[in-house]
């Protein structure tokens, strides 16, 4: 199958001028903005429609949160790719979202050029994430890890990508990750890909509970 040359984005938020702003501003940035939605349902019907390359999705929405929204548009749609765009930094929802599936979580103070670079990144399959909420993800790995009773199904980290990881929990961005370490942009952004896929493989904990009672983003 041929490979679009622009990817196609639905944007899903509750609040109607923020979800037009960002969809115009991802228009102007070149991107096919196919679909908007303010709730849960509304984005499963539509992204049931329109299949969309990338949906970037809030957490808070009508009738619903971002992470159920999240594994909504991925059960009619698994060819999406989820880039979770909220106000909100709380590990309780940085934790589920990436556990229903999200690809990437960014903070709503992000620039419009840090979006579309971040949209274009999911559609490549790239995870970004804003610095430092990486970290909540590599401490319940960890755990997991350690875990009495983790066979050999459980999901395990490669050196560099460990090592990649404890970067971005410490707050640095892809580029200066490249830089400390060697390695390319795209390879680092791989790293972290990588690792993500590896901890969905652990729905099986309650990262939400451990991850607030073990402050593991500090």
């Amino acid at each position: 199958m041929a490979e679009r040359a622009t990817p196609t984005v639905m944007v899903v938020d509750d609040h109607p001028i923020w979800r037009d702003a960002v969809a115009r501003d991802l228009a102007d940035d070149g991107f096919t903005v196919v679909a908007t939605a303010d709730g849960v349902a509304s984005a499963r019907r539509r992204a049931a429609v329109v299949q969309p390359d990338v949906v970037v999705m809030d957490m808070r929405l009508t009738d619903g949160d971002g992470a159920l929204a999240t594994a909504e548009v991925l059960a009619v749609s698994p060819g999406s790719r989820i880039l979770v765009l909220s106000a909100s930094d709380e590990r309780g929802d940085v934790l589920e979202a990436v556990k229903a599936g999200a690809t990437g979580y960014l903070v709503k103070s992000a620039s419009k050029a840090e979006l579309g670079d971040a949209v274009r990144a999911t559609a490549e399959g790239r995870a970004v994430f804003t610095p430092g909420l990486a970290g909540l993800v590599l401490g319940e790995y960890r755990r997991i890890a350690r875990a009495p009773g983790a066979g050999p199904d459980t999901a395990r980290l490669t050196e560099r990508e460990t090592e990649v990881l404890r970067q971005v929990a410490k707050g640095l961005s892809a580029k200066q990750i490249a830089a400390r370490l060697s390695l390319s942009h795209r390879t680092v952004e791989n790293h972290v890909q990588a690792t993500f896929r590896k901890l969905q493989l652990a729905n099986r904990v309650e990262l939400t509970r451990y991850a607030i009672e073990h402050g593991l983003d500090e």
